[in-house]
């Protein structure tokens, strides 16, 4: 499993040109399963992504997180970060889940962090080609990987 984690003011996710999620302060997440990662993982990812300390505190030290600071997050489902782009040009997917598994799992994690990490979850549409617009604060973007 792999994550890119960016704070953000504001983001808008649409499909089609409809607007199908919106938060205020908090965190895009994009969110990758490749086919050997172990469902326990959600787990980590969850406790995680709710408790990582990557906003400002009153005295501009990342102290603090989305659950913190009241924000929301925004995930998304992203089989692109499984690419391999160490040969040729184009990246290979090979390692990315089935669709089916990776849907469910993505479904479960966004539950895992509302149920036990108390953080409202916004989805975007698994499979869709999604436009997202977002203000990124910072700019401040991690890895998380497991």
């Amino acid at each position: 499993m792999k994550a890119v984690i960016q704070v953000v003011d504001s983001a808008k996710l649409s499909v089609e040109g409809k607007l199908i999620s919106q938060i205020g302060q908090g965190l895009v997440v994009f969110f990758c399963v490749e086919s050997e990662d172990l469902e326990e993982n959600l787990q980590f990812f969850s406790k995680k992504l709710a408790n990582l300390r990557i906003f400002s505190d009153e005295n501009g030290k990342t102290n603090l997180s989305v659950k913190d600071v009241g924000g929301e997050i925004l995930l998304v489902s992203q089989f692109t970060l499984a690419g391999d782009c160490a040969h040729g040009n184009r990246p290979s997917f090979i390692t990315a889940e089935k669709p089916e598994r990776a849907n469910e799992l993505y479904l479960k994690l966004a539950k895992m962090i509302e149920t036990q990490e108390n953080v409202s979850v916004k989805l975007g549409v698994f499979g869709a080609e999604m436009k997202i617009e977002q203000v990124n604060d910072g700019p401040f973007t991690v890895l998380l990987s497991k």
